[in-house]
């Protein structure tokens, strides 16, 4: 089964000298990092844990939003 892509907005944090990753999709799932990419791959395994929490919890899973296409 191919993993979910879910949006991430990842954005620097200079009160806490990190980046930080948000999944909006899924309330609370957030993770940091010092480089961007740390933030992203930190966000990718909490992602799945959300997930694995939800389905535990019979709680419902947002379907993904498709690629955002901006002009």
């Amino acid at each position: 089964m191919p993993k979910p892509k879910f949006e991430v907005i990842i954005y620097r944090s200079e009160d806490n000298q990190a980046f930080i990753a948000e999944v909006p999709k899924l309330p609370g799932c957030a993770a940091d990092g010092k480089t961007h990419r740390d933030a992203l791959r930190n966000v990718e395994g909490i992602i799945q844990e959300w997930l694995e929490t939800a389905r535990a919890l019979g709680r419902p899973i947002p379907k993904p939003k498709g690629r955002l296409v901006f002009a």
